[in-house]
């Protein structure tokens, strides 16, 4: 699940705290790399969670309905469609994600006045009308319906993001990318494979686990060569007066322009200029892309960089 646009937002964030603590323990600063790393894992089994906990509390909300003094006939006779989905009862089975709750002792039963919101917003949209109305009852509908809902509703979610961000500093900037792995996993779930449906692995192979531990390690112990790079290559600018976001971006990005043969540099400098747009100042980007061109060029012509 976790892929290289995150491992390097990732080691941008914990390289920039590394500096800013007084560079004093490498090791120290990787084992919090790989930690981060893994809470982003958590938080995707967090959200998958969470559609089981919606559906569980409109469950209660019928049941609860039955018992009331005075019940109506829609409360003896509702409408069970939401909460008798089959892509949500092959979730809340799945052994995976039950080991995580269970290891991590993670719930969403403390929030219960976010998970009431949730419902009354998924209920209220044009999206469960439709579903609710329709006639068809497949599976294929029923996750459907969630992929649909996953993205209108939960993808960009201000109480959502506010309830994280209470639950964990390390899942500020997490969210939006583990969503899209959210939704790609609602897309691959079969109801041939039951409890058993694998979810994502936290990183697709070792060849991952290994990029994230030898770019971070690169980036610091070659630092003072890429400094002296983007010294040589910052048009007239003063190191000390560059943003020390923009040097440790640039630095990373010639760690692995440098001791990657296999990603094209134009990949990388797309990339470390993306995440200057997010991290650093408006004009960042441009600056970067300059400066790491230059550097690049200059590499080439003194038959240091050979790859395109």
């Amino acid at each position: 699940m976790i892929n290289r646009v995150l491992i390097r937002l990732k080691i941008v964030q914990i390289i920039y705290a590394y500096y800013q603590n007084g560079g004093k323990n490498l090791d120290t600063a990787e084992k919090e790399l790989f930690f981060s790393l893994s809470k982003a894992y958590d938080l995707y089994n967090y959200l998958l969670l969470l559609m089981v906990e919606v559906t569980r509390y409109a469950g209660k909300r019928l049941d609860a309905a039955k018992h009331k003094l005075a019940p109506t006939p829609e409360d003896l006779n509702p409408n069970t469609k939401f909460v008798d989905n089959r892509f949500i009862a092959q979730l809340e089975i799945n052994q995976q994600l039950n080991q995580f709750a269970s290891s991590q002792k993670k719930t969403w039963e403390n929030e219960g006045d976010f998970i009431k919101r949730l419902w009354e917003q998924i209920a209220d949209s044009d999206i469960y009308k439709e579903y609710m109305a329709s006639e068809e009852a497949s599976y294929e509908e029923d996750r459907e319906f969630w992929r649909k809902i996953y993205k209108k509703i939960i993808f960009n979610n201000e109480a959502l993001d506010a309830v994280l961000e209470d639950q964990s500093l390390y899942w500020n900037d997490d969210k939006e990318i583990v969503d899209t792995f959210v939704l790609k996993t609602i897309k691959r779930f079969d109801p041939k494979n039951a409890e058993k449906q694998p979810l994502l692995p936290e990183f697709k192979d070792e060849e991952d686990q290994d990029f994230a531990r030898r770019l971070f390690r690169r980036t610091i112990l070659n630092a003072d060569y890429y400094r002296h790079l983007i010294s040589e290559n910052s048009k007239n600018w003063d190191l000390n007066r560059v943003a020390v976001m923009d040097v440790i971006i640039m630095q990373i990005a010639l760690a692995e322009i440098l001791s990657f043969p296999n990603i094209p540099v134009s990949v990388s400098l797309n990339e470390y200029v993306e995440i200057a747009k997010l991290y650093s100042t408006p004009k960042s980007g441009a600056f970067i892309n300059g400066t790491l061109d230059g550097i690049v060029n200059q590499l080439k012509k003194e038959s240091k960089l050979t790859k395109n």
